[in-house]
């Protein structure tokens, strides 16, 4: 069961600090926030950390293991399937938010923050977009990334603080990751947004959580029990990279960052990318190898050398 920060905790104590110095409005939402908070955690299943199905784990040869590793990996698709309309609706809202001058934030703790930062950090390279229109925050700093920082999730009010510094607005969106959905750094932050008037989402991978109840457009994408009884930087932290890329890659298509299936905004930061960036050119131009490079060269995207061209 995670830890409930008692909700009187938000009310300044009076006088001697003991029950009667409380207002009866006071009192009141203290009550009627604990029966919620404990309204949650009642009805959420969390199948997340339900045993898994399989024991004994240490006897099973390497086939067996890596067999039945891959048996529950392949579930992961089908409850992804059950969360499209979620992800639509999540989807059309961010590519409205940004495209009207927004941006998308996420955050999250230990593997879901990871997610998250890798998903905001590879935007840019592919869809050439600049690198604050998607921001990856985790619990801990980015020192959390590699290392695993204590207590980190626990703390409710550090998540706001931390997109405090990026001014998020009402302009922008904001998605919490939590595979449980019950990290009390993902909540606060969603709570805070909400006070804002910020568009606010999330990914859990629990049915009826907190940081869902705490989203206007929550995804949830129920995996179940883990092979490894409560792992879920597996089947969770598949489910959520999945739902990561349907989103970023939807948002970024709908802005038209995408022309027919190629990524002709790519940063050229490789040799692979040029390579693939003249290819692209040459089946859009019809111009031989060594004049499709000299145009990307001299323009810098795919994009832009193909425009270019035919402006003649």
């Amino acid at each position: 069961m995670p830890q409930i920060n008692h909700p009187a905790e938000k009310y300044p104590e009076r006088g001697n600090g003991s029950c009667k110095e409380y207002t009866c409005g006071q009192i009141l939402n203290i009550f009627i926030e604990i029966c919620l908070n404990y309204s949650y955690f009642n009805l959420m299943e969390a199948t997340t950390e339900k045993d898994s199905y399989y024991n004994n784990l240490e006897e099973m040869s390497v086939e067996a293991i890596l067999q039945n590793i891959n048996k529950e990996d392949q579930t992961v698709p089908q409850a992804v399937a059950k969360a499209l309309p979620q992800i639509e609706v999540l989807a059309t809202i961010t590519a409205a938010k940004i495209k009207d001058g927004g941006r998308l934030f996420y955050i999250g703790a230990g593997t879901s923050g990871r997610l998250g930062v890798v998903d905001a950090s590879e935007c840019p390279p592919t869809f050439g977009v600049p690198f604050d229109w998607v921001v990856g925050i985790i619990a801990g700093g980015d020192g959390a990334i590699r290392k695993a920082v204590e207590f980190a999730e626990d703390d409710p009010e550090q998540a706001w603080k931390d997109l405090s510094e990026y001014h998020i607005n009402e302009q922008d969106v904001l998605v919490g990751i939590a595979a449980s959905g019950t990290t009390p750094y993902v909540i606060g932050g969603l709570k805070m947004a909400n006070q804002h008037q910020i568009s606010t989402g999330c990914i859990v991978c629990n049915a009826n959580s907190p940081v869902a109840a705490a989203a206007k457009y929550p995804v949830e994408v129920i995996t179940g029990p883990e092979f490894l009884t409560g792992s879920t930087r597996m089947k969770a932290g598949t489910a959520q990279k999945l739902v990561l890329n349907m989103l970023s890659t939807t948002v970024m298509i709908k802005l038209g960052r995408v022309k027919g299936n190629k990524m002709v905004d790519m940063q050229l930061t490789n040799n692979k990318l040029v390579d693939r960036g003249t290819r692209m050119i040459m089946k859009e131009t019809n111009l031989p190898e060594q004049l499709a490079a000299d145009l990307l060269k001299k323009y810098g995207s795919v994009r832009k050398a193909v425009e270019s061209y035919r402006k003649g």
